[in-house]
């Protein structure tokens, strides 16, 4: 059926403005919450190429029906909309459903737009801080696409509640024993009571800032990764860290900015020390000049 849009709706419209720079063919990774619900509502308000994947990570009891309801509303707008189940892997579990859910999004070989705010991107920033890595998302990066990255997260609650939209919270948002959700409710609400100001923008725009020069290294730098430490000694820090990175990404191995840095002294400060616990029972060593995964 063809929605209605309702004539006078704000935080619509910059859902809308958000979404118009953008083109598919894409797809729409939709879970039912206002996010994503928002994106999907904008992209059809523009009448963008792009069909809907929900996916089904299988954690909680009646997920598959929230699955189905919310492919049921992707319908209405007139999307072909699919649910695909997931297993979820062991370990942490945010991070492992994130894995999941990105290798599902990617299958159709098609750009995946995701509907992470500025408030997401403020919150990415301090994560990343705290593990000695502060990081920001890029609009683009990749087949990934998050064309929200600009606007605010009460654009897109106070857009399904214009649209009359029926949403669904997930639990996992509203539990602190999460980290993410634990600087959404604390954290960043402290930072703005510090500041007599709302603290998001000005993490964001960190954020964007830090992103855009990750974009920039990646342009402009040889990234090809290496095990050679006389090849990773003579590089510039932002880019040795990168290609190390990358290397254990290809590896399959995920690291934090304290594991990153004592790894990255193999190369730049070498006194003979011994191996880097990675997880997983694996290591990396220096044996012979060259870094080995063990």
């Amino acid at each position: 059926m063809q929605p209605f849009w309702p004539r006078r709706s704000p935080h619509f419209l910059a859902c809308r403005r958000a979404v118009r720079p953008f083109d598919g063919p894409a797809v729409i990774g939709l879970s039912g919450g206002p996010d994503s619900l928002a994106l999907v509502a904008a992209a059809a308000a523009e009448q963008k190429d792009v069909s809907v994947l929900v996916v089904d990570h299988g954690l909680q009891p009646g997920s598959t029906d929230v699955a189905e309801r919310a492919a049921a509303v992707a319908r209405e707008f007139g999307f072909a909309s699919t649910v695909a189940n997931v297993t979820v892997g062991p370990g942490n579990v945010e991070a492992a459903a994130r894995e999941a859910r990105y290798a599902a999004l990617l299958e159709s070989g098609r750009d995946v737009w995701v509907a992470h705010t500025a408030d997401d991107q403020a919150e990415t920033l301090l994560l990343g801080a705290l593990r000695g890595n502060p990081s920001g998302m890029a609009q683009r990066n990749g087949k990934i696409v998050r064309p929200f990255l600009h606007i605010r997260r009460a654009d897109t609650v106070g857009a399904c509640e214009e649209l009359g939209l029926e949403v669904w919270h997930d639990p996992m948002n509203s539990d602190p024993a999460y980290r993410r959700v634990a600087m959404r409710q604390s954290i960043i609400p402290a930072l703005t009571d510090l500041l007599g100001g709302d603290a998001v923008p000005a993490l964001a725009t960190t954020a964007n800032r830090i992103a855009a020069d990750q974009a920039l290294i990646e342009q402009l730098a040889d990234l090809t990764p290496t095990t050679s430490c006389v090849e990773l000694e003579g590089d510039a820090g932002p880019v040795r860290r990168r290609r190390l990175a990358i290397w254990l990404l290809d590896e399959e191995v995920r690291v934090q900015g304290d594991q990153l840095a004592a790894i990255e002294a193999l190369v730049t400060n070498w006194r003979g020390q011994g191996p880097i616990a990675v997880g997983g029972g694996r290591s990396v060593a220096r044996i012979d000049g060259k870094l080995v995964l063990t």
